[in-house]
């Protein structure tokens, strides 16, 4: 079997414990290398935030995981992209370190192209969507607004999302557009697996959260009106 380096990270002490952590991304590592005919020789698990361009220098298991990489000659395999970042420069960045990077949740065949593909949209979506928030924000303390922690006003603004106008449903849709038609593509054909996929890929709504069918079919729907425009 091929010889290969896992690489697990959570953010905090608390995602350790919970949500997507060390245990959930070693059973989704374990899984993808045994069906692709990859021995796990050595794994390094990361607890960091591990922000900004600089993260490598962060990320000490991750040099590490590299450095082994490197002299063994294999590749570095995480769970999902974000687990390595979400940042396109910090992508870049390993890309010059000549150790190939496999993302379990992407496939066996993703090359460093998707990768840098998948980063910017995500990291496009997080600026975006703080943008939205600092700007109508802004506009309601302009207008006088009380914006307490619970206020009626902030969670108007936080759950109004992309929806407040069809200019930015049509921009959204043309971004998400190519890697959901890619989805579809490799087989999946209903709402609800198409919202599965990109969940697993680490590809986020709109509002960064969650896929559901609900959600996959509305930007189905937007993305027909969009061809027949």
């Amino acid at each position: 079997m091929k010889p290969i380096i896992a690489y697990l990270r959570v953010s905090t002490s608390r995602q350790g414990r919970s949500g997507y952590g060390l245990a959930a991304q070693m059973e989704d590592i374990e899984r993808f290398a045994a069906a692709n005919g990859f021995s796990i020789v050595e794994t390094f698990e990361e607890v960091e935030t591990g922000k900004g361009s600089d993260a490598l220098e962060l990320r000490p298991k991750l040099k590490e995981a590299l450095a082994t990489a490197k002299r063994l000659k294999a590749p570095v395999l995480a769970a999902k992209l974000d687990r390595i970042s979400r940042d396109v420069h910090f992508i870049s960045g390993l890309m010059t370190q000549r150790v190939p990077i496999i993302i379990a949740s992407m496939g066996a065949n993703a090359d460093p192209f998707m990768l840098h593909v998948y980063a910017a949209l995500a990291e496009q979506e997080g600026r975006e969507i703080s943008n939205r928030t600092r700007n109508a924000l802004a506009a309601a303390k302009a207008k006088g607004k009380t914006l307490g922690k619970h206020g009626e006003e902030l969670m108007a603004i936080q759950t109004a999302g992309v929806a407040a106008g069809k200019r930015k449903a049509d921009e959204i849709a043309d971004r998400l557009g190519p890697i959901v038609r890619a989805v579809q593509a490799m087989g999946f054909s209903s709402y609800a697996g198409i919202a599965q996929e990109l969940n697993a890929r680490g590809v986020p709504t709109p509002r960064g959260g969650q896929w559901h069918a609900s959600s996959a079919r509305n930007l189905l729907n937007r993305l027909e009106i969009r061809t027949h425009a």
